[in-house]
């Protein structure tokens, strides 16, 4: 048997009960609700890219765009259990990437948990410069840690790593 590398597409609303799942699996608090999940899949500032592997919804990635903003953001990024490990992080990190590029951003900014190492080595390894932190950001009183990436000539492939 092949393994092949996940399926990057857009999500739908088919998609609302695995989105919720990995929201409850990989965030103890400061969850995407049901409905705000629902409210942004419809968003047109708002792209929420998935990862679907082998017919199973295995992560996603959410960016909000702003007009007035030459920066889009990375809002949420989540890989479901019994997917991590397997580079899906990186593969969502990239379409994130693309999707920001393609509606004509500068870069891709962030915020980050000071206790997720395994996300803040991803965002490093991939060019993000930690530019502050945000005191008392998450709802247990955490502080985010702040990174942004500018995208330059090597950046991005010109081709989208997103099937339609």
């Amino acid at each position: 048997m092949v393994d092949q590398s996940p399926i990057l597409r857009t999500g739908t609303a088919a998609d609302l009960d695995s989105l919720e799942a990995i929201e409850t699996a990989a965030f103890q608090s400061d969850r995407l609700s049901r409905r705000s999940l629902k409210r942004h899949l419809a968003n047109r500032s708002a792209r929420l890219v998935v990862a679907e592997d082998d017919g199973v919804i295995a992560g996603y990635a959410l960016i909000l765009t702003r007009r007035t903003s030459p920066l889009a953001r990375l809002h949420s990024i989540a890989v479901g259990p019994g997917h991590a490990g397997r580079g899906i992080g990186g593969l969502l990190l990239a379409a994130a990437e693309h999707a920001a590029r393609h509606a004509g951003k500068a870069g891709l900014r962030l915020e980050v948990r000071p206790d997720n190492p395994r996300a803040i080595g991803l965002y490093e390894r991939r060019g993000y410069q930690r530019t502050g932190v945000r005191p008392a950001f998450y709802a247990d009183g955490a502080p985010a840690l702040l990174y942004r990436r500018a995208f330059g000539e090597d950046a991005l492939p010109a081709s989208s790593p997103i099937a339609a």
